[in-house]
């Protein structure tokens, strides 16, 4: 395919994260009329709940159905497999990196990114380091339905994060429909017979990491002057050689070379589709927080787990069904209900 600049006014352009240009504009793209959430918002939003649910059904497959021995080796294939799709749609001139960069811009160079621009995300690339390997491991310590309960609690740590960055003060029906989400999750996880301390400490850890890699994201994203796919290129071109440095120190890579099962072809198929899901499920983060805000995207979380709750029921299996989960579920999912209608009516 030529990777000539194309003159046509029709060149397929993916949706990024920049703002509209003029102020009508952005009345245009409300996803009603009073409403505090754009289409383009709600377009993110709902796509990522859908990558969401996919990508924890394979990465537990991977780890648990299949044994794999390493989370890290598969975050690593993640980031190496999303760094070659953007460098692939950079070339041929189907995304761009920068808030209103033009594709028609001859590219010489195979810089993309300034590298002044490179370190301002540093903070931004630890944060989302830290993120991808707690949250893998977390998913291997408990089973899915525990692991998604426990996992609705970010949202308070999103709120301390953001309020501790940048002094973000939450509405009284906002604190209230996280609440009711807490108290959700404590509920159901009442009668988790499975307990298991370091798994439901990985969890927890694995909230603080989303918090703060939510946080820095819709701080950093909104002064770097990237986009969405900026973002994640600059990710993987910082995070990647360290985790290749860390899988190799810990003997992570020797251990999935000789991994029993590693070209089976039921595994092999896990592991595409793994690597497909994470590179569309962090281009919906960074375009959903990028939008919307930090607190939403984690309340999207919490929404998209009806469908995670039951897939890993029928899937996989480990709790048992009883009055308190059921209850508990339904307490959280009625506080993310009422956090997103209070999004959509701006309060």
């Amino acid at each position: 395919m030529s990777l000539k600049p194309s003159n046509s006014s029709q060149n397929l352009m993916l949706p990024v994260s920049n703002p509209p240009s003029n102020q009508n504009d952005y009345a245009d793209d409300k996803l009603f009329r009073g409403s505090a959430m754009t289409k383009r918002g709600a377009f993110a939003a709902a796509s990522y709940m859908s990558c969401a649910v996919l990508l924890v059904m394979f990465n537990k497959a991977a780890l648990s159905s299949y044994n794999f021995p390493s989370a890290n080796v598969i975050t690593l294939l993640q980031m190496v497999c999303s760094c070659c799709f953007l460098y692939l749609l950079r070339r041929w001139r189907m995304i761009s990196f920068t808030a209103n960069e033009s594709l028609l811009i001859s590219d010489n160079s195979t810089k993309f990114v300034s590298l002044k621009t490179l370190k301002h995300t540093f903070p931004l690339s630890g944060a989302y380091l830290f993120y991808m390997l707690v949250t893998m491991e977390s998913v291997r310590g408990v089973n899915v339905p525990m692991y998604t309960t426990l996992r609705r609690t970010t949202v308070v740590f999103t709120m301390l994060v953001e309020f501790a960055l940048v002094g973000q003060r939450y509405t009284p029906s906002v604190i209230l429909s996280v609440g009711l989400i807490v108290f959700g999750a404590f509920v159901a996880g009442a009668r988790d017979f499975s307990f298991d301390a370091y798994g439901y400490a990985v969890v927890f850890m694995s909230n603080i990491a989303t918090a703060i890699y939510l946080a820095t994201i819709s701080r950093i994203g909104k002064t770097s002057g990237l986009n969405s796919f900026g973002l994640m290129w600059c990710n993987g071109i910082i995070c990647g050689p360290v985790l290749l440095i860390w899988t190799f120190v810990r003997g992570d890579l020797k251990t999935a070379i000789n991994f029993p099962y590693l070209f089976s072809p039921g595994f092999i198929v896990i592991l595409l589709f793994s690597c497909i899901l994470a590179f569309f499920l962090n281009y919906f983060i960074f375009l959903n927080t990028t939008l919307n805000s930090a607190v939403t995207q984690t309340i999207c979380g919490n929404l998209k787990d009806l469908f995670t709750i039951g897939l890993g029921w029928i899937i996989f299996g480990g709790l048992p069904f009883d009055i308190w989960n059921v209850s508990g579920q339904f307490l959280g999912f009625a506080g993310s209900g009422l956090y997103a209608y209070y999004k959509l009516i701006g309060k």
